[in-house]
């Protein structure tokens, strides 16, 4: 089932940000954002940590659409490689699960400005996986 990012949850980071979430299908989830000033660094590049928390907010999704009721997920290791700059468009971090284990899920995911097939950055994850 697709859910959008009011059944994910409003948080004040997304909400700052102002970018939405989906869920793609089991496994793989989006984070979308419009590029405004405000995610802007002072040399007028997107600042790399609006990116990571693109691509972070898009993992968490694609693993929490896997995961079993009364679980939830963290963050346990992630890395980015920033391949380009960006300063406009729309930025569309796509998550995908790798391999989903029982108490640890990886993930990958890309990012580029829609409409253009060069990547800005690949990013790799690990989040645990946590019974409440």
């Amino acid at each position: 089932m697709t859910q959008n990012d009011e059944e994910y949850g409003v948080f004040p980071l997304r909400s700052f940000l102002d970018f939405t979430i989906k869920e793609e299908s089991a496994g793989v989830a989006s984070a979308v954002l419009n590029i405004d000033e405000r995610h802007l660094n002072p040399n007028g590049v997107m600042h790399g940590g609006v990116i990571f928390t693109l691509a972070d907010t898009a993992m968490g999704k694609a693993t929490m659409s896997i995961l079993q009721e009364g679980q939830i997920c963290a963050s346990i290791e992630v890395s980015i490689r920033y391949l380009r700059a960006v300063t406009e468009g729309e930025l569309v971090a796509t998550a995908s699960v790798i391999k989903a284990g029982k108490s640890v899920v990886h993930l990958e995911s890309q990012i580029a400005v829609e409409g253009n097939q060069r990547l800005v950055a690949i990013v790799h994850g690990s989040f645990a996986v946590i019974n409440t």
